[in-house]
């Protein structure tokens, strides 16, 4: 516990027990912070969060007189992540701290990270929950909100950790919750158009994301990727040395002789002069670029080649390219692909390998980007043979309307329509004959799916499981 004068500047010293931005999750003793988050006036809830036991609220505007005191500030956002690090005694100060921002590829860098340098040794925090060799929990944002965060790099620091591993989304950056932390290293993917409905528009998506380069210390390092369009701008935003890498020679890092096979990619890295062979279970050519961004990150700490060699091997990303084997005679796989970049790039891999026919199971968030659904449904229906168009996470939205939207610019007559996802994913696991693929993608391995009045339990994972064994089953009836 800490007194509340320890960690804004007041004189009042009530004891604080935790810290929360949600009225819901207050317990006697916490203090109450009233941040902005866009659409919700958190101001609202102070009552509630009184009568639940909260010591103290933190306000931006004039609430009257309460029960408890009231302390007023020019912005909750900015002051939150102040009184978290405070609270939870500067976690992030005692580990090296990596951060991972772009449209796509952020979990994918940020797991290798952790992998080669060892969970026992690194945290990660992202869309798969927060993890270290000691536990595996999951989490309600892909970067959660600081009251949240500090509490979680805490438990690292108490579990060992040296190094924090982090996806940083460009919402995060935009609403401050990571704004006090300085990063040691900072790690760009790619940007390309994406959450336009939250940002406004491309230019403030952009700048947004170029804010975790200037975030990062003089002394540390911008990892950023050459190849990518937009790479000027993270470039004069970063304050840390820049490495960059990617396909060509004036790169600190580049890859070349590439062999893209079924299940892995062998390549060779360049660095410092020096050729590494890489044999990587991480497939298809995006993850060439995101294990090069990986591996920079560990020279850059000073680790050589032969220190994580080995941990190549072990390199897995849970919901990204995997791939479900019950025995059957065709491919299924689950993968995470959301937006256009990110299934233009899958679907051009898919193309390479040796298949029959490619059928994709997808659909598009409900709140989220209306502006991609078009792109998206027409990408698809383009590079696959059948494409099935369900719903992911339509929230307050029509399924259908959103399917209506994907299909719009659509020329083919390759599709159908199953709005409920379950349904879809069995289709095409039934339709699929001998050397198909079917790709499942969106969710990778989420584990809920949020519908209008209520969030459930859905995993795209355990569903198509699920109907593989029921179609293999009925099968072996048949021949029995």
């Amino acid at each position: 516990m800490k007194k509340l004068n320890e960690l804004i500047d007041t004189n009042i010293d009530v004891l604080v027990g935790g810290i929360k931005i949600n009225s819901r999750e207050i317990v006697p003793g916490d203090v109450f912070v009233c941040t902005d988050m866009g659409t919700m006036d958190r101001h609202e809830f102070i009552d509630d969060a009184i009568s639940k036991g909260a010591v103290a609220v933190i306000v931006r505007k004039d609430v009257g007189e309460k029960t408890v005191p009231i302390i007023k500030v020019d912005n909750p956002n900015d002051v939150l992540p102040i009184m978290c690090s405070k609270f939870y005694d500067e976690p992030e100060s005692k580990m090296t701290m990596i951060g991972v921002t772009g449209t796509d590829g952020k979990t994918s860098v940020s797991t290798m990270v952790q992998t080669l340098l060892g969970s026992d040794k690194c945290g990660y925090i992202g869309t798969n929950g927060y993890s270290c060799s000691k536990f595996n929990k999951d989490t309600n944002n892909t970067t959660p909100d600081s009251d949240k965060l500090y509490g979680y790099l805490s438990e690292f620091v108490e579990a060992g950790c040296t190094y924090t591993s982090m996806e940083v989304c460009s919402e995060a950056l935009m609403r401050g919750r990571v704004k006090n932390i300085c990063y040691n290293v900072s790690i760009l993917t790619n940007i390309t158009s994406e959450h336009l409905n939250i940002h406004g528009s491309l230019e403030n998506y952009i700048n947004d994301k170029c804010k975790l380069f200037s975030q990062t210390k003089e002394d540390g390092y911008c990892i950023l990727n050459k190849d990518d369009e937009h790479f000027d701008r993270a470039f004069k935003a970063s304050k840390g040395k820049v490495l960059t890498y990617g396909k060509d020679s004036d790169n600190d890092l580049y890859f070349k002789d590439v062999k893209l096979l079924p299940g892995k990619n062998i390549f060779t890295i360049v660095y410092k002069n020096q050729e590494y062979l890489i044999d990587s279970p991480m497939a298809g050519y995006f993850n060439i670029y995101n294990l090069c961004a990986a591996i920079l990150t560990l020279f850059a700490l000073g680790y050589s080649f032969d220190d994580f060699k080995e941990n190549i091997k072990k390199l897995h990303v849970s919901g990204r390219l995997e791939l479900i084997n019950k025995g059957q005679d065709f491919y299924v796989m689950v993968d995470y692909a959301h937006t256009p970049n990110g299934i233009t790039k899958l679907l051009e891999y898919v193309k390479l390998l040796p298949i029959k026919r490619s059928i994709v199971v997808i659909g598009q968030a409900g709140e989220r980007d209306p502006y991609k659904r078009k792109d998206v449904g027409k990408i698809v229906s383009d590079n696959s043979d059948l494409a099935i168009f369900t719903y992911e996470d339509p929230r307050s939205e029509d399924p259908a309307d959103i399917i209506n939207q994907m299909i719009e610019k659509i020329d083919k007559n390759n599709y159908e329509i199953i709005i409920d996802r379950s349904e879809a994913i069995k289709r095409a696991i039934n339709v699929a004959k001998t050397g198909d693929m079917v790709m499942i993608l969106g969710k990778g391995n989420e584990t809920y799916q949020k519908l209008k009045d209520k969030t459930i339990y859905f995993n795209d994972i355990e569903e198509a499981s699920k109907w593989l064994d029921e179609r293999l089953e009925n099968e072996k009836v048949k021949v029995g």
